[in-house]
């Protein structure tokens, strides 16, 4: 289990990480907008590893069968083990190669919000209650990881959860099958 956990956490990771440094230094290019729909969009992509991590554990070590809570187990650990990457590979990008990366979201993202027509009232209230979470992101390292690994979790654990159901396959569901493949119906009975 170990190895196909490692195997496929891991290069989930990677896909997160690359994909998330070239949409970040991207960023202000393609827009801010854009780059989340990008970023969101790798995430389910990478995040198809933990299906493909859970079917090779079935069909290999659970020789064809695996529950759903193993399953689920084990597509919690893929899932872990690719947004560490992801929260590492931030961290390392934001505090040594951009560090006023938040400073130029935040311009975009109080632009966007006196451009939406909200009241006079409210968007000060949004705008200060935003310069209030990035002072916040700026200064508090364990403030930083938990709005970076927020990012990615909400994704992984609904394709680690749809992944886990779909692929279960118990001692019932196995023999189902067999006996379809023999041409025994399964609900027939056959003559002696």
């Amino acid at each position: 289990m170990k190895k196909t956990v490692l195997t496929f956490g891991l290069i989930s990771g990677a896909v997160l990480s690359v994909m998330m440094t070239i949409t970040v230094a991207f960023a202000e290019k393609i827009g801010f907008d854009r780059s989340v729909l990008i970023g969101y969009t790798t995430m389910v992509l990478a995040f198809l590893l933990v299906f493909f991590g859970i079917r090779s554990y079935r069909d290999t070590i659970g020789q064809g069968r695996i529950s759903f809570v193993r399953a689920l187990s084990i597509g919690l650990l893929i899932m872990a083990i690719a947004c560490i990457c992801y929260v590492v590979t931030w961290e390392i990008v934001y505090f040594n190669f951009m560090p006023d990366f938040i400073d130029k979201y935040t311009t975009h993202a109080t632009l966007d919000l006196r451009n939406s027509g909200k009241p006079p009232a409210q968007i000060e209230q949004e705008i200060q209650e935003m310069n209030r979470m990035m002072t916040l992101y700026k200064n508090n390292f364990l403030v930083n990881i938990a709005f970076t690994l927020v990012e990615p979790l909400p994704v992984g654990l609904i394709m680690t959860l749809i992944s886990a159901l779909i692929l279960r396959r118990g001692r019932k569901d196995l023999q189902d099958g067999q006996d379809e493949v023999k041409g025994n119906p399964v609900n027939q009975v056959n003559p002696v």
